[in-house]
């Protein structure tokens, strides 16, 4: 009898372990679940704006302290987690500086990093540059460029069609540098010239 109480009791002491075990079990799942959700929400958070402007425009200034373009657009949507910003329908203007004619450049969106440093435009991009005594007037369009203001240069890895005065050009990707007027085409393309003024 005394063996079958001893024996009672140890299944009953075994059973309350499993229990408490599965108690503790779920206990700290429900913990994991709780802090797993809390950091999804923390990330949530992190990537939500910090502001957002509808009808701006801001001038970048140079190292000289004078005016070097110009940003505009429908709205701007700065995110504090990378300091990035999107823009809806932006527009870039490049002040020309010295002998350099102005350029205009559009595009459906946009998206500024690297510190204001790198502006990628994305969808029907084109780009205007007037005629100025010592330079053609250009039309060009793609449909993403990268701009490196402070470098005065774009590139884009997309086809592209530009017309210089008379002369038209497609190309697989581009390269230029504004400072230097380069201007490299590469890839599979077409070059048409005017014919020469008899």
């Amino acid at each position: 009898m005394r063996n079958q109480r001893i024996a009672h009791r140890f299944r009953l002491s075994i059973g309350m372990v499993l229990v408490l075990v599965a108690a503790l079990g779920s206990f700290y799942l429900l913990e994991l679940m709780n802090r797993a959700g809390e950091e999804m929400q923390a990330d949530m958070q992190a990537n939500e704006p910090d502001y957002i402007i509808e009808n701006f425009s801001f001038v970048r200034m140079s190292k000289e302290g004078k005016p070097s373009y110009i940003i505009a657009g429908d709205k701007l949507t700065h995110r504090p987690i990378d300091d990035s910003s999107e823009i809806d329908k932006p527009r870039v203007r490049s002040l020309g500086a010295g002998e350099r004619p102005p350029m205009e450049i559009v595009a459906k969106m946009a998206r500024v990093d690297d510190a204001n440093s790198r502006v990628t435009l994305n969808g029907s991009v084109t780009i205007d540059r007037a005629a100025a005594e010592n330079a053609q007037p250009m039309h060009m369009a793609t449909e993403k460029l990268v701009i490196f203001p402070d470098e005065d240069r774009m590139e884009t890895d997309q086809p592209v069609k530009m017309k210089l005065g008379n002369t038209t050009a497609t190309a697989n990707s581009m390269r230029a540098n504004n400072a230097t007027r380069q201007l490299h085409l590469e890839g599979a393309g077409t070059l048409v010239l005017p014919p020469k003024a008899q």
